[in-house]
C-alpha cells in the first residue's frame, strides 16, 4: 500500500477552536454583546434614558414647585382699597381690615403702608420714581387659618361698608392658570418620555436585525439541529436585556447626577443675595422620592423595552 492511500485513509483531525470563527466556537453566546456594535447600541440606550429621565425629573420638579406655590397662595387672599377723591384711604384700609379680622377663619390681616404699596411697582416702574400723586391702591394681605372662612360674605360685606373702594381677591384665575401650565408641563414631559422609549424601541429594532443579519448562518445551523424559534428569541432576547440594563443603568446614574448637582448648585445659590428670588421662581429644586424613583423606573422600562422589542423583531424576522 502506498504511502498516499496512507494519507487519505487517516482520519482528518478537527480544526482548532481558536481557527474557528467567534460566532462557530463552543463557549461563545449566539449573540455576542461585547462588540462594537453592542457598544454602540448601549451608549444610544444611555443616551435616551438620560435625557427621558431628565424630562422626567423636571417635570416633577415643576410638579412640586406648583404645589408649593398653591399651597402657600391658597393661605391667603388680598383685599384691594382704592382711594378716591375726598376719602381718607387710611380708614378705608382700617375699616377693611376690621372687616376680615371679625370673619371667622381668618387668622391675621397685614395692611401695606402707603410706601409698602408703592414698592411693589418697582419692578415693573422702576426705583426713584415719585408716585405720591397716583392713586396707588393699597393692600392688605389675609392669611387664612385652619378653618373655611366665609369668603363670598366677607366680599358682601366689604362691598356693603366700602363700596367701589374695597374688593377682595382670592387669587382663584391665578391659581387655575398655575395649575394649567404645571399640568402641561408634566404632559409635554410624560410625552417626551414616551417619544425617547419609542426611539429607544426603534434602535434596539435595527440593532436585533442586524445581528440577524450577522448570524444569519448559525440561526439556520439551530433551526437544522432543531431549535425552534421561541429558543433563538430567549437568546436574543437574554442578551439585548443586557445591554438595555447596561445602557439604562448608566444613563439613570448620569441623570441622578446632574439633578443631584443641580439641587447643590440651588442651594449654594440660595445662600446668595438673591436666593429668595431664586426660591421663589424655582423651589427647592427637589424632586422628592417620587423623582427619584421615577428615574430608576425609565432605566429598568429602558431595558423591558429593549428585550421586549428584541424578542418581537426576531420573532417576526424568523416567521
Amino acid at each position: 500500500m502506498s504511502e498516499g492511500a496512507t494519507l487519505e485513509r487517516a482520519p482528518r483531525r478537527a480544526a482548532p477552536a481558536a481557527d474557528l470563527p467567534p460566532t462557530l466556537r463552543r463557549n461563545a453566546p449566539l449573540v455576542p454583546t461585547d462588540t462594537s456594535a453592542g457598544r454602540a447600541l448601549a451608549a444610544v440606550i444611555a443616551i435616551l434614558t438620560f435625557l427621558a429621565a431628565l424630562c422626567a425629573g423636571g417635570a416633577e420638579i415643576v410638579a412640586t414647585s406648583a404645589a408649593q406655590w398653591q399651597g402657600s397662595v391658597a393661605q391667603e387672599v388680598t383685599i384691594q382699597v382704592r382711594p378716591g377723591p375726598g376719602r381718607d384711604t387710611d380708614a378705608d384700609v382700617a375699616k377693611a381690615a376690621a372687616l376680615a379680622s371679625a370673619t371667622p377663619g381668618i387668622a391675621a390681616t397685614r395692611p401695606f403702608t402707603k410706601t409698602e404699596s408703592e414698592r411693589l411697582l418697582e419692578p415693573w416702574l422702576g426705583s426713584g420714581l415719585d408716585l405720591g400723586d397716583l392713586p396707588v391702591p393699597r393692600l392688605i394681605t389675609v392669611r387664612l387659618g385652619s378653618g373655611t372662612p366665609d369668603l363670598g360674605d366677607l366680599r358682601r360685606r366689604l362691598a356693603d361698608a366700602l363700596p367701589g373702594v374695597a374688593s377682595l381677591d382670592d387669587h382663584a384665575l391665578w391659581l387655575s392658570r398655575l395649575s394649567t401650565m404645571a399640568n402641561t408641563v408634566v404632559g409635554v414631559g410624560v410625552a417626551i418620555v414616551g417619544l425617547v422609549l419609542v426611539a429607544t424601541g426603534l434602535a434596539v429594532t435595527f440593532a436585533t436585525r442586524g445581528a440577524m443579519a450577522g448570524n444569519r448562518e448559525v440561526v439556520e445551523v439551530l433551526h437544522f439541529v432543531g431549535a425552534d424559534a421561541d429558543f433563538i428569541a430567549r437568546e436574543f432576547q437574554r442578551r439585548f436585556f443586557r445591554l438595555g440594563l447596561r445602557g439604562g443603568a448608566i444613563g439613570a446614574a448620569a441623570a441622578l447626577a446632574v439633578i443631584g448637582a443641580g439641587g447643590a448648585l440651588a442651594r449654594v445659590w440660595r445662600a446668595g443675595p438673591a436666593g429668595d428670588e431664586i426660591e421663589a421662581l424655582f423651589g427647592g429644586f427637589a424632586i422628592g422620592w417620587r423623582g427619584y424613583a421615577s428615574v430608576v423606573l425609565i432605566g429598568v422600562i429602558a431595558s423591558v423595552v429593549t428585550a421586549v422589542v428584541s424578542r418581537l423583531t426576531v420573532r417576526r424576522f424568523l416567521d
